[in-house]
């Protein structure tokens, strides 16, 4: 069947907005919606004899029979490639399941593909806005042209299977064409945004040692232009042996780019064009870095063919997007989010690329976006919705939102006084849903679905194909109660492998060194007896603050190089409501006081060297950092602490070299409990 076609709208929610209560449904399917779900629900039980009718039906099948599950999603959206008629799903053990075994095709082939369609060629693929409200599209038929024109200029520079293209830029469509054209050549993308420190920056992209780095000479940002060739001469020094490196030109046409740099623009017109390869399913697509939360940053590499179908999945079914609507998400290009962007062409959907301020001329700037491009689809962070909601502001009010029929909140817990501020004060009818995912698998495991009603705090469902269970300590599932979120089949969005990891030590490590052959992802869940679940966290050390995961080991390394410190330790606490509270533990050194001016230099030094959203919200003397008789700091049992966990059920005192040094954070802990949390302890 043609998947492409426009499907009706799943809109659904009460006609007149109201305040919610706890479990209460803020949003059900309209009678006679046909979301593509559904459609594509009829057409499995038609070709595998099943009778589905519901999405715990759909999900149940998507997980037990993955192979056949998959399989169906190539077959429903026509995915281009070659060999994947064959069985989806040849060896489920993980790490390492194989999937489509022999079969070739390419990520960018599957988004160009649009370009080739009659209705679609001259609709728009990319629309891009800036902080002065200036529009520029960008058609299907000049994107395919862009991106082929690119690819051959990279090309006769040398780059071809296997190279990296590492780019750092923010939100802007020459950040889109750059990962196609490097993935229809088969080299492997990286992008990283240029609100980091050059030093992290370096840190991530210097791993990769790319054969070309992309930059730009700047951007606008709250009315200001933030001019970057300071930047890049930085950057580029630090990769000496990227011969290669292009800029483009954004903010002024007279501006020169940055020293040693050759500007893109012309690259996107030549009189050459290369179309993409076809390559291995697990070939290398883009490299994802986590947040360092101990070391260097970890470059996670996920392949053309996983990629490729969790897009259809996740965006075409989950989502709900195809042809006709307009995505936009408030994303730096850092965040995994914004490859979400390039996921949504893959199924037709055009999308916004915004690269100025969040809030340039005031809290509802995202709302004003929204009505002014005509988005269908709204994804952000909960955090940005909980601000505007304090704000007083009703943006349903102020602005034409009659275009969006989905918000996606993700990032953190969304609090459920904004979740009925959502349906009251921006629209009633909205499909909003929570989604929790990763970079991981730069996709979703929990999330929304148009077949299913959405009930207030809870996440609608485990996504398709993921196989996700709440799981007590000792491995088993949990219903109703606090447990660690686990995968127990495979994913092809999985990783394809860690960066620089050539035995996979590092991957199992990272996910299954807890419960062997099952994944865990590190956050906190509660699965109820109906199939939703509440996400509470994160239960390793890694920090989620305003929905952007940051490591606490950039942290240390600006800290603890200062002479004042002598140890440190920073922790992030979720608090009911939607609030964060990242403080940061230091260690003195002796004959030092934390004085105003120590606490500006600390506070400047971490802003300058990583980013602003690493800066924490208080900074307090501890007499001493507790330490594991291995000599690491112990972040997880300290929040544990600062969550209302007793110390016996924090962690075990028999592994602290230090005890006495647990004393102060017990007591500061059960102080927060009561004064932050509202415990009684």
């Amino acid at each position: 069947m043609n998947t492409n076609e426009p499907m009706s709208s799943d809109s659904g929610a009460p006609a007149t907005a109201r305040r919610f209560a706890p479990g209460d449904i803020t949003w059900a399917p309209a009678p006679g919606a046909r979301p593509r779900m559904r459609d594509f629900m009829e057409a499995a039980n038609a070709r595998h004899g099943l009778m589905m009718s519901h999405y715990r039906d759909l999900h149940r099948w998507s997980v037990e029979e993955a192979s056949a599950f998959w399989e169906e999603v190539v077959r429903y959206f026509e995915v281009l490639g070659d060999g994947l008629g064959g069985r989806g799903l040849e060896d489920p053990t993980m790490p390492g399941a194989a999937w489509f075994t022999g079969a070739r095709l390419n990520f960018a082939e599957n988004v160009l593909r649009h370009a080739a369609r009659e209705d679609m060629a001259d609709s728009t693929a990319i629309l891009r806005i800036d902080e002065d409200n200036q529009i520029r599209t960008i058609t299907w038929s000049r994107l395919a042209d862009q991106v082929g024109s690119l690819a051959a200029a990279l090309r006769r520079r040398g780059v071809g299977s296997g190279d990296v293209v590492a780019a750092v830029m923010p939100n802007v469509p020459e950040a889109v064409i750059g990962l196609l054209a490097t993935a229809s050549l088969g080299a492997i993308w990286s992008i990283n945004s240029p609100d980091m420190s050059a030093g992290a920056t370096l840190d991530r992209i210097s791993q990769l040692a790319p054969k070309v780095l992309i930059g730009i000479d700047g951007y606008r940002f709250k009315g200001r232009t933030i001019d970057l060739t300071g930047y890049f001469a930085q950057v580029a020094a630090g990769l000496p042996e990227t011969g290669q490196r292009l800029f483009v030109k954004n903010v002024s046409e007279s501006q020169a780019g940055p020293e040693g740099f050759e500007e893109l623009g012309p690259l996107l017109h030549g009189s050459e064009r290369v179309g993409p390869r076809r390559l291995p399913f697990d070939h290398p697509l883009w490299v994802l870095f986590s947040s360092g939360t101990t070391g260097a940053p970890k470059g996670i590499v996920h392949s053309h063919g996983g990629m490729t179908l969790e897009a259809h999945k996740g965006i075409g079914l989950q989502q709900d997007l195809g042809p006709g609507d307009r995505y936009y998400v408030a994303a730096n290009t850092s965040w995994m989010v914004w490859n979400t962007l390039v996921n949504s062409l893959t199924v037709g959907a055009s999308v916004v690329t915004y690269d100025g301020s969040p809030a340039v001329g005031g809290a509802a700037r995202q709302f004003e976006i929204l009505a002014l491009t005509g988005a269908t689809m709204f994804a952000t962070g909960a955090a940005y919705l909980s601000m505007v909601e304090k704000s007083g502001l009703e943006p349903g009010t102020t602005f034409d939102l009659s275009a969006l029929r989905r918000i996606m909140s993700t990032g953190s817990p969304l609090p459920p006084s904004t979740w009925s501020w959502v349906h009251e004060a921006v629209k009633a009818d909205v499909h909003l849903g929570s989604d929790s995912g990763g970079t991981d698998i730069c996709s979703g495991f929990l999330g929304s679905n148009p077949m299913d009603p959405v009930r207030l705090g809870e996440l609608q469902g485990a996504c398709l194909g993921a196989a996700v269970e709440a799981w007590s300590p000792s491995g088993e599932r949990v219903l109703g109660e606090l447990g660690e979120m686990v995968v127990t089949a495979p994913m092809p969005s999985m990783p394809a492998s860690f960066w620089n990891d050539p035995d996979g030590q590092r991957y199992r490590d990272a996910y299954f060194d807890q419960y062997p052959g099952v994944w865990r992802h590190g956050d906190w869940i509660t699965e109820t007896e109906h199939g939703s679940f509440m996400v509470h966290g994160r239960s390793d050390a890694t920090l989620n603050k305003n929905g952007v995961r940051l490591g606490t080991a950039d942290i240390y390394a600006v800290v603890e190089d200062l002479e004042q410190i002598r140890q440190s330790l920073v922790i992030g606490v979720e608090i009911p409501g939607g609030d964060y509270y990242m403080p940061l533990f230091v260690e003195l050194s002796a004959g030092v006081e934390l004085d105003e001016e120590l606490v500006a230099e600390l506070k400047s030094a971490i802003s300058k060297q990583t980013s602003a959203r690493h800066v924490p919200d208080e900074i307090v003397v501890v007499p001493g950092i507790p330490m594991s008789h291995t000599n690491k700091r112990l972040e997880v049992p300290i929040k544990r602490l600062f969550l209302g966990f007793e110390l016996d059920r924090a962690l075990n005192v028999g592994s602290v070299a230090n005890p006495q040094a647990l004393d102060w954070f017990v007591e500061r802990a059960r102080a927060f409990g009561r004064d932050r949390l509202g415990a009684g302890n």
